[in-house]
Parts: C-alpha cells; structure tokens; sequence
C-alpha cells in the first residue's frame, strides 16, 4: 500500500496533468518551493515559491511549452522524500524534450514542501540518496 506521501505526489500529478492549477495549490504548502526544468527554459535562475510561484509556474508552462506530458512510473519511499521516475515529452516551436526524467519530493503534514526535476531518473535518485546520507 503507498504512504500517505505517495498518495499526495500521485495526486499533484493528477492533477498537473489536468492543469489544475487550483487543485494543486490544495495539495502544497504555503511555502512550498519547486524547482522545474521549465525555469531553465523560461529564463528563471531561482525555485518556484509558494502559491504565488506555483500560479507562475502554470503561466510559464502554457508560454513556453506546446505540449508538455509527464508520466511517471516508479514512485519510492527515501528518508523523507519521494523519488519519482518516469519520463518527460515536451514540445515547444523551438526544442523537444523526450526522455527519462526524476522528480524528488518532500511532503508535511499532508502536503508538497519541496519539489524538484531532474534531467534524468539517475539523477534523481542520486540526489536523493546524498541528501539521505
């Protein structure tokens, strides 16, 4: 049976997948900080933060992405976070993106406190075995 925090990162998913901005402002922290590859695209050097930067993430997936599908496949208990992996097809008039990706996660309370993309499920399984050691 998936913990209570795989169930909320399924959720976030879900409904990101829907573009349901609302929903997924029910299932983060207030404080929550993100950290996309959309921001390399979007021109942004710093995390998405809380409700406000959440709304901006949606903004700029629609700007810069015509598509942008996410499907994730494995998700995993480490320490205190939750390693996603799965894989990312975006397209934009100028690139395409077509691969393995990694989300690591972090829920409190019931909620998203941090999030990040990783260009690679490796990656992301890295990162979150470092930041358990």
């Amino acid at each position: 049976m998936a913990s209570r925090d795989v169930m909320v990162v399924k959720a976030v998913f879900a409904a990101f997948a829907e573009r349901d901005v609302e929903r997924v402002l029910e299932l983060i922290d207030p404080e929550c900080e993100f950290t996309p590859m959309t921001n390399d695209f979007a021109g942004r050097t710093t995390p998405y933060r809380g409700v406000d930067g959440i709304r901006e993430y949606f903004r700029d997936v629609a700007l810069v992405w015509d598509e942008l599908r996410l499907t994730p496949r494995a998700y995993r208990q480490v320490g205190d976070s939750i390693v996603v992996t799965g894989r990312v097809n975006a397209r934009s008039p100028s690139r395409i993106v077509d691969g393995s990706t990694g989300w690591v996660w972090r829920v409190r309370d019931g909620r998203v406190v941090y999030g990040r993309v990783y260009p690679s499920a490796a990656d992301a399984e890295r990162a979150a075995a470092e930041a358990e050691a």
